[in-house]
């Protein structure tokens, strides 16, 4: 038999299976939203009335007509009443796990209220009452404001005064310091010998004799890290991720980047998936906090195999996260040097990685910038799209280099803003969080949380600061040496009358954009994610209110009633 006959028995066969898969499926659309103001984010046809779903996917936007045509008898007809839409937020910076540890604990820092190690009394009460009311936790977590530049730190002795027979961690609400009890201590093997590698030993905090405070910074809290992460059985594990995929989608949120993360906790994500259990799209960077990457063989086949195995629309990896600084301390410390970060990023860019970098330093964000057009000049062309997460502070000479160099700037605008802006010299006056100046240049603007930083991660309260950038006080971060992250966020302090440089703000509709289809491009997603069009999957969040025509500072109260991932709805208050 011929090669030309066995192609064209092939393509009949393909053909006959094709058209018995569709007389087995009858036609018309699975759920229909109609009488909805719909924003799709499509240029060409901003705006509809209805949305029709076929399996996870759109199959088509219009008017309410056009769309009851495609109903059956199975068909779920949704009444939105005039309800806005929006395509599904796609936080483009997270970090899951933390969260999850987090939600599962105590929270002293809430848009409420915070309470500090300095009103020790009421915070010992506060964790106590919890450990009371969780006796089967075998580790408490939590999550607090705390200083973190020695000698003005807190202690583990505090918190042995509020709870001594078991770990616990309590995470700064910027994620790069951990306090911890004695107990936890122990189960890391944090001890008066000094830890063999050198870079967790310099951010271990000890006391004037060498014994460790309770006090670890940047990559030191990786040790507590792996002690938690080994101590969890995978059970455990899993529920208190799959109730953070739970929890993000109250927000609208239906895709994240967790910008730290390894092939162990990918493998979880995974499992959930496998189980119909996770409703949260994960695109996971190998990388810890202020941890420098070294090009191990165990590092380079976790992320061949994270590459190989990992790679749909729930569970994808390819991506590696660079810290260029920390986050603590009066300045963030610089964690890499130039020459070595440079020799990394090229290496990882020729095998085909994305790769993600945290620059919260002027400085910082210039060597990235450096590095990845180097990159770019040594390396074959290709589709890389480079990320710099934070870029809230660079040199205004390098403002034109984002466009450029087709760098996207993946940024939080709930972190935004005090009186100096992001910077961390009251001197310094150059201006930061300068969006509307990165759109201008051609820069593409990626939004997210990086939740649990941001607590909680609402990003109606992000939009509302990209819009208005009020200045904001926080008495409880304002009491503390070095505390000037305040954990509430934009939410959680004091809000001004004043603006901060108010011509970098932007509309409430590209702020949606970089929470959407700009979120979705960074993760390599736009051509099934990011907006509401034929054919992409049917990912979207219903409000309570219309947030193209609401008082901007109005924005903020925007909740969501209903959140859908794939055609499924996974949140609702309309039921």
């Amino acid at each position: 038999m011929n090669r030309m006959r066995i192609s064209g028995i092939l393509v009949g066969a393909c053909f006959l299976v094709s058209a018995v898969f569709s007389l087995a499926r009858p036609l018309g659309s699975d759920i229909i939203l109609i009488h909805g103001h719909i924003y799709t984010g499509n240029t060409k046809a901003p705006w509809a009335e209805a949305l029709a779903i076929r399996g996870t996917r759109i199959e088509s936007v219009g008017t309410d007509q056009e769309l009851m045509n495609l109903r059956q008898a199975k068909t779920e007809v949704i009444d939105l009443h005039g309800q806005t839409v929006i395509p599904g937020i796609s936080d483009s910076h997270t970090h899951m796990w933390l969260g999850a540890m987090e939600l599962h604990g105590f929270n002293l820092s809430t848009p409420e209220d915070s309470i500090i190690p300095e009103n020790a009394d009421a915070l010992v009460a506060k964790i106590r009452d919890f450990a009371a009311s969780h006796p089967n936790d075998k580790i408490l977590f939590g999550r607090a404001d705390f200083g973190t530049v020695p000698p003005a730190v807190p202690s583990h002795e505090l918190l042995d005064r509020a709870v001594s027979d078991r770990p616990m961690i309590i995470h700064n609400t910027s994620e790069h310091a951990l306090w911890v009890n004695a107990k936890a201590l122990a189960i890391a093997g944090i001890t008066d010998q000094p830890e063999a590698d050198p870079d967790e030993e310099r951010n271990v905090i000890r006391d004037a004799s060498g014994h460790p405070s309770g006090l670890l910074l940047e990559a030191a809290m990786e040790l507590i890290e792996r002690a938690v992460f080994a101590a969890l059985s995978r059970e455990e594990k899993l529920s208190l991720l799959r109730d953070a995929s739970h929890y993000l989608n109250r927000f609208g949120i239906t895709s994240v980047v967790n910008a730290t993360g390894s092939l162990p906790e990918i493998e979880l994500y995974a499992a959930l998936r496998d189980r119909g259990e996770l409703t949260v799209r994960t695109r996971t960077a190998f990388g810890a906090v202020a941890v420098n990457h070294h090009l191990t063989p165990q590092l380079l086949a976790d992320l061949e195999k994270a590459r190989a195995q990992y790679h749909d629309d729930w569970v994808s990896a390819n991506l590696v996260k660079f810290f260029a600084d920390g986050g603590s301390g009066m300045i963030p410390p610089l964690t890499y040097d130039p020459a070595e970060y440079k020799s990394l990023v090229m290496e990882l860019d020729k095998r085909g990685f994305q790769v993600m970098t945290h620059a919260l330093r002027g400085d910082s964000a210039h060597m990235v910038l450096d590095t990845y057009e180097q990159v770019e000049k040594a390396n074959d062309p290709r589709d890389r799209r480079f990320r710099m997460e934070h870029a809230e502070i660079f040199p205004p000479e390098d403002l034109p280099r984002f466009g450029k160099l087709s760098v996207l700037i993946s940024t939080q605008p709930s972190f935004c803003c005090s009186e100096i802006g992001s910077n961390f010299n009251p001197l310094d006056k150059t201006p930061t969080d300068r969006w509307h100046s990165l759109e201008q240049s051609g820069a593409m603007l990626a939004f997210g949380s990086d939740w649990p930083c941001t607590w909680p991660p609402d990003p109606f309260v992000a939009v509302q600061q990209a819009v208005r950038r009020t200045i904001w006080h926080s008495a409880a971060a304002s009491a503390m040496i070095g505390g000037a992250f305040d954990g509430g966020g934009q939410g959680g302090a004091v809000p001004t009358l004043s603006a901060y440089v108010p011509e970098e703000s932007i509309t409430v509709e590209q702020a949606v954009k970089a929470y959407t289809l700009g979120s979705a491009y960074a993760r390599f997603s736009e051509d099934r994610l990011g907006t509401l069009e034929n054919g992409k999957e049917a990912d979207l969040a219903v409000l309570s209110q219309n947030i193209f025509s609401a008082a901007p500072a109005e924005l903020s109260k925007t909740h969501v009633i209903m959140t859908m991932v794939g055609g499924k709805i996974v949140f609702s208050e309309m039921r």
